[in-house]
């Protein structure tokens, strides 16, 4: 009895000592507050946001002319090499013109480059929002374990003292307070465990965030009334019309045009017009003027490599809107499974795994008080009803990462019932 009283001792100092379970607050981490913070610190999304930047100053650089070119010419210049009685003094100015067209073309190549940009900025945010959300889920999910397990915790506590109460009046023996002893120690450890899982589960969405690792959260706010309406025809839909990869596919698409017909262009001549201002030492001064023409034909087949080079881009980026489509309905489908199959199993435990497990619970709880079950029993309720718990908080986790998933497959925000 005395060897029986220090080990309930050491229990109960035990889960004195566990590490401390987040109190409950009126204060909640928002989603939409995360989502907005990702957007305007998420280095990822400032990165691709300097790209488009970058992308939007090349049209202007590619479609200007070149610099015109300022030379002078000393001719037959004596020995001394005194300028002043050269036969001729050129001073010269130049400037090349392209075949009309060639700039603006090299001009819309660059702007569908910089449309490019835009839609890959598109898919970085869409990215970095999906891993936040997936991110903030995951620590709601710890925080609700640490609860699930607390609250069992505490619920053993109470089993472990009507245990030793009908243990002193001999109604149950010895074993029957080990147990409850080693069931306590266990759901201790499991506090404990998932409290440092917590500590994981914040330095990921903090680095998503771009802040340290141990800043603190608050603890996330409980997920919107699960719902899956749309149909998987109308995701695909709306994802045709919404992904940015799609879209970014079609600029590249209007650039590898243009490329073709600036290739079947460069078969046309370039210009050079300049003008010269001559000063002479023995005859009068004057002016003069030069138009050159480049001919492309001499190198003809350089430029028939050039043409089947474009044309073989424009194949290319023709091919890769196929596969995009494809990759896009795949992913809408996989997602939407996922969700479906989450969604459903969350609604099973809801509907009824948990209210059978509460209840074969309290059953067991009264057969226990009475003498009529034994104590195996009870913990075996104990933990039938923890599983259940933590299965239906994993269930709901996973349905709205994997909401997040169909939302970025979409590329775009999918309604709820509820408009949200």
């Amino acid at each position: 009895m005395r060897q029986l009283s220090r080990a309930l001792a050491a229990a109960l100092l035990l889960s004195s000592v566990v590490l401390p379970v987040p109190a409950e607050t009126s204060e909640r981490l928002l989603l939409s507050d995360v989502i907005a913070e990702v957007r305007d610190h998420n280095p990822d999304i400032k990165a691709a946001r300097d790209r488009v930047a970058a992308a939007k100053a090349k049209p202007a650089q590619v479609s200007a002319y070149d610099d015109p070119m300022i030379s002078y010419e000393a001719w037959n210049a004596p020995e001394s090499f005194r300028v002043d009685h050269a036969d001729n003094n050129i001073f010269r100015l130049s400037q090349k013109i392209p075949f009309p067209g060639k700039r603006s073309l090299a001009g819309t190549m660059a702007e569908r480059d910089a449309a490019m940009a835009e839609q890959n900025l598109r898919s970085v945010e869409l990215d970095a929002i999906a891993a936040a959300t997936r991110a903030y889920y995951d620590l709601w999910m710890v925080h609700q374990d640490i609860l699930i397990y607390s609250r069992d915790k505490d619920l053993v506590e109470r089993f472990a003292k009507i245990a030793e109460q009908k243990y002193v009046v001999g109604q149950v023996s010895e074993p029957d307070v080990l147990r409850a002893q080693v069931e306590l120690t266990r759901l201790i450890n499991r506090v404990t465990t998932e409290t440092l899982a917590a500590d994981s589960a914040r330095a990921a969405l903090n680095a998503l965030l771009s802040r340290a690792d141990d800043d603190p959260l608050a603890i996330p706010a409980d997920p919107p009334e699960p719902r899956l309406e749309m149909s998987l025809e109308d995701l695909v839909a709306l994802a045709l019309k919404n992904r940015p990869e799609l879209v970014a596919q079609q600029a590249a698409i209007a650039r590898e045009e243009s490329g073709l017909r600036l290739a079947k262009l460069n078969y046309l001549p370039d210009f050079e017009l300049s003008a010269g201002r001559f000063v002479n030492f023995r005859a009068r001064d004057g002016v003069g003027a030069m138009v050159s023409v480049s001919v492309p034909i001499a190198y003809k087949s350089k430029y028939d490599a050039a043409v089947t080079e474009a044309e073989s881009r424009l194949s290319a980026a023709r091919n890769d809107l196929r596969r995009v489509e494809d990759a896009i309905r795949r992913e809408v489908k996989q997602a939407f499974v996922s969700a479906r199959t989450a969604l459903e199993q969350r609604n099973l435990f809801v509907s009824t795994h948990i209210p059978q497990a509460e209840l074969a619970l309290r059953g067991t709880q009264a057969g226990y008080e009475t003498g009529k079950v034994d104590f195996l029993s009870l913990i075996d309720s104990v933990r039938a009803i923890e599983s259940v718990h933590t299965e239906h908080i994993e269930a709901a986790a996973a349905f709205e990462k994997s909401f997040a998933d169909l939302q970025r497959a979409v590329g775009t925000d999918v309604p709820r019932a509820d408009g949200r």
